[in-house]
């Protein structure tokens, strides 16, 4: 499986920004799905962007639309989350995710790679 390498994270005010990037390493075949989710203490994991890396095609969740934009850049090796006008709901580990499963490549999907994590906090 592909190798992610997350960073960005970090500690902000309320209506701040960071940019989390995750860097895709050692891979045969370049994933053709990639995703953010994040995990608050006592919270489920929930996946708040997904990209179709052949087309650039997005989704991304209801609680982050208009503020959370995914985006690779132009060598398909770095998956990015812009992260504006953020919460304190936001806090959370955030995860990089790819090699999707099987299926459409959506905010449904499971993928089998998973990063280390980083920390986001908005207070």
């Amino acid at each position: 499986h592909v190798q992610l390498v997350e960073s960005g994270g970090g500690s902000v005010q309320t209506g701040e920004s960071l940019r989390l990037s995750c860097r895709l390493i050692e891979y045969t075949t370049k994933p053709a799905c990639a995703a953010w989710f994040r995990q608050a203490p006592g919270k489920e994991r929930e996946a708040v962007a997904v990209i179709f890396t052949v087309t650039g095609r997005t989704a991304h969740a209801d609680s982050v639309t208009a503020r959370f934009t995914i985006s690779q850049d132009d060598d398909k090796n770095t998956i990015f989350l812009q992260m504006n006008n953020l919460r304190p709901e936001d806090s959370a580990m955030y995860y990089c995710a790819a090699d999707h499963e099987s299926g459409p490549c959506n905010l449904a999907a499971e993928f089998a790679a998973w990063g280390q994590g980083t920390q986001v906090t908005v207070s």
